[in-house]
């Protein structure tokens, strides 16, 4: 017999609106993210699996659906003059669907459209330049490179040929066994891991003394008009055990090396629930409160997620702390629970 909660899902999604999809292929989306694709999430947008797409062939807003709500996914992939109308449409056609991890140009559109936005969290932001790890504040990060080296580690870039498929799933495995939540894996506002390196992605691997991989570190490309411009922190895994160093030391090697080759600039990714305060729209101050609340929460962070642990390993590279927000027009229970369905955080 199928599950309760599936079958209640059915039911909901039955009574929901149609949402018209745009018929893109995964090569058309992956051209417009190298377009358009100015943010953190666009390259996951184009490429995950389970979500669906509002737009045509000039953008798209990715999103999924849970118990009748529609949940999208980051800010539009489109040129940025188009981006306000593509949101509008979107909310017309879904009767009001939340709007999750978008930056604060879209968080300003469905303010004006009647929408209660939140802060959800911060992203980093690296400015790359020869003095990004100098400086007193940087010695930790510096210190955790050298330490490394010093003991026998090298650092080497995988050029995706699938050479460590093999080492990189069992590395990945043994990292899964030891989190909070072991049984499954995060999706949505992440995606799934594969040992495998999508188009485009970039993958620093961490060997120890016997040139065995220890640590990965994976990355999404960001675009700007046209033109590569940075990366994104898409992947972390490392073996139970090793040094503290490891997560360290490769994010600032991987970032000099993106540096040296141009580049403008790499992102760490969402800190959930951290850097909690009034959003500047109006809001929801009973989620704020909450937020607040579940950010210092020890059951979260012990049971759920390590938010606080998240967010003091990206602060150590004193990076740029971006606003990430949450919109949605009622503050709705069910909605809620979507977005953390669709997340797998429960």
């Amino acid at each position: 017999m199928p599950s309760l909660r599936k079958s209640f899902d059915a039911l909901v999604e039955r009574r929901t609106a149609a949402i018209p999809g745009a018929a893109l292929t995964p090569d058309e989306r992956l051209a417009l993210v190298g377009r358009h694709g100015d943010f953190s999430l666009a390259y996951s947008t184009a490429v995950q699996d389970d979500l669906s797409y509002f737009g045509d062939a000039s953008g798209y807003i990715a999103f999924g659906r849970k118990m009748g709500s529609a949940v999208a996914l980051a800010d539009p992939v489109a040129a940025p003059a188009e981006r306000a109308d593509l949101i509008r449409r979107f909310v017309e056609k879904a009767r009001g669907p939340c709007f999750v991890q978008i930056g604060e140009a879209s968080a300003r559109v469905l303010s004006d459209l009647g929408y209660h936005v939140n802060r959800m969290g911060i992203d980093t932001r690296l400015v790359l330049t020869p003095k990004t790890f100098a400086g007193s504040r940087n010695e930790t990060v510096r210190y955790s490179e050298r330490w490394l080296f010093k003991n026998g580690f090298s650092i080497v870039e995988d050029d995706g040929s699938g050479a460590h498929a093999d080492e990189i799933k069992k590395l990945s495995d043994a990292w899964r066994a030891q989190r909070i939540v072991s049984h499954r894996e995060m999706r949505f506002l992440n995606r799934p891991f594969r040992p495998q390196l999508g188009q485009g992605m970039r993958r620093f691997m961490l060997l120890d003394p016997h040139k065995q991989p220890a640590a990965i570190l994976d990355f999404d490309p960001i675009f700007e008009a046209g033109a590569l411009a940075g990366y994104t922190t898409s992947f972390k895994r490392k073996l139970p055990g090793i040094t503290s160093h490891a997560e360290i030391g490769l994010t600032k090697f991987a970032a000099d090396r993106l540096r040296d080759e141009g580049r403008k600039f790499i992102t760490l990714g969402l800190s959930p629930l951290a850097g909690m305060k009034e959003s500047g729209f109006a809001e929801s101050r009973l989620m704020l409160s909450a937020m607040q609340r579940f950010y210092r929460s020890p059951w979260i962070n012990r049971r759920i997620f390590n938010v606080e642990g998240q967010a003091a390993f990206k602060r150590r590279f004193h990076g740029d702390e971006e606003p990430v927000y949450i919109a949605f027009r009622r503050l709705s229970p069910f909605q809620m629970l979507a977005v953390l369905r669709l997340s797998k955080a429960f």
